[in-house]
């Protein structure tokens, strides 16, 4: 059975973009009489709100998408997820990593050149009695270890198209952070797996996210899912929706009068509301 999701993090007010994604998965799921779900991605404590997650149902349900059964809340996994992270521990998959965002900023500013993988500062350090009495900032999946064990990740797009990921395309990506149980990775592949997700609907932009999250579906034998990557919604002059950038919420629209239903299938169908366009990422 098709199993779509969307998974939107209460941080703010959604926007026409989310309403995008969402009609699109909610669509796939129901033309082929398979399941839509809903998942609140609510592990940055310090930025979700409760009055966010009951803005973000009542927006879907105004754009007339229903979902099944009651929705996955991944701060409620904590257990789960450290379950998953200490296999991958136990596998030699992951290291720790003592670097703070500082270290991490100056490393990738150093006179080599600046990059945005991370330097592999803490890779393979040795496993000192100093190291093993401090705390970790963080967990990093040794990705060179991980495409040895498994190969490189492909995937299938929702159209048929087969991708496949170059090394380039994979950096040592934090897993769990010691004020946070998972990362956004981790816990979307665990999320997807135990809901049953067969389809991942989303925007292009994160198709970069794909890669990383492919090899650890192959990692820890999970199924892979199929791949739906969409245009972003733009404003008509190319500027992107962002909730730090006060894009135009549903809520607004909602309460100008906007009819949430026929704006759902008028999404779906390609048609956008006037001062809005696709754009790929």
């Amino acid at each position: 059975m098709l199993t779509s999701r969307f998974a939107p993090s209460p941080t703010g007010q959604l926007h026409l973009g989310h309403a995008y994604s969402a009609a699109l998965a909610h669509d796939a799921a129901r033309s082929a009489g398979g399941r839509f779900l809903l998942r609140i991605e609510d592990l940055d404590q310090t930025r979700s709100r409760r009055e966010f997650v009951s803005g973000i149902e009542e927006d879907l349900r105004w754009l007339g998408l229903d979902w099944d059964g009651e929705p996955l809340v991944q701060s409620r996994r904590s257990a789960i997820y450290q379950q998953v992270l200490e296999s991958l521990q136990r596998e030699g998959l992951v290291y720790p990593c003592f670097c703070t965002r500082s270290d991490i900023a100056a490393a990738l500013n150093a006179p080599h050149g600046p990059t945005a993988r991370y330097p592999g500062t803490c890779r393979g350090l040795a496993d000192d009695p100093e190291r093993r009495a401090a705390a970790p900032h963080s967990w990093r999946l040794d990705a060179a270890k991980a495409v040895a064990r498994v190969g490189l990740p492909t995937w299938t797009e929702f159209d048929g198209e087969r991708f496949a990921a170059s090394s380039d395309d994979i950096d040592d990506e934090i897993l769990a952070r010691k004020d946070a149980p998972a990362s956004y990775h981790l816990a979307c592949v665990v999320d997807d797996a135990d809901s049953g997700a067969t389809l991942v609907v989303r925007a292009a932009d994160l198709r970069s996210s794909t890669s990383v999250q492919r090899l650890l579906q192959m990692l820890l034998g999970l199924p892979e899912p199929v791949y739906l990557h969409h245009p972003l919604v733009v404003h008509e002059d190319g500027r992107r929706l962002a909730k730090r950038d006060k894009a135009p919420t549903l809520a607004a629209m909602r309460e100008s009068g906007v009819d949430g239903r026929e704006l759902s299938h008028s999404l779906v169908t390609g048609r956008l509301p006037a001062g809005f366009r696709l754009a790929e990422a």
